[in-house]
């Protein structure tokens, strides 16, 4: 049976996109130690050496500016990698299960959450309330 709202997210993820909540999740510097404890356990992220064309190009446009991720979750950037390959190889021919599967990839990877992609270099829109004036 589905579990009812979001899946929590791990503790690096919170930190980098700022939702980290002292009141909620406990002190900061706590859930900074432990997630620096558990990315030094399984290693940096590295691209496999099998990966080879679009896949290697999805590597390099999703997963390297991840900073957030470590090698644990390296079978779901795979898998991800994969599917965009095939999806780009015959869009109209890729099933909407395959469309779900990707999505979830995504989320578990932290990649549809936009506050994770940082500054483009694009100009901030002036708040029309607190802007500077």
């Amino acid at each position: 049976m589905a579990t009812r709202g979001a899946k929590p997210k791990p503790a690096k993820l919170r930190l980098v996109d700022g939702t980290h909540r002292n009141t909620r999740h406990g002190d900061d510097g706590a859930a900074r130690e432990e997630a620096e404890a558990i990315a030094a356990r399984f290693g940096p992220l590295k691209k496999p050496a099998h990966l080879k064309g679009e896949a290697a190009k999805a590597w390099k446009n999703f997963i390297e500016p991840a900073g957030w991720l470590d090698g644990s979750r390296e079978p779901a950037a795979i898998a991800f990698c994969e599917l965009w390959k095939e999806f780009l190889f015959n869009p109209t021919g890729f099933p909407a299960s395959k469309h779900g599967q990707m999505r979830a990839y995504m989320s578990e990877l932290g990649l549809t959450d936009e506050r994770n992609r940082g500054d483009h270099g694009g100009k901030e829109e002036e708040d029309e309330f607190f802007g500077a004036g």
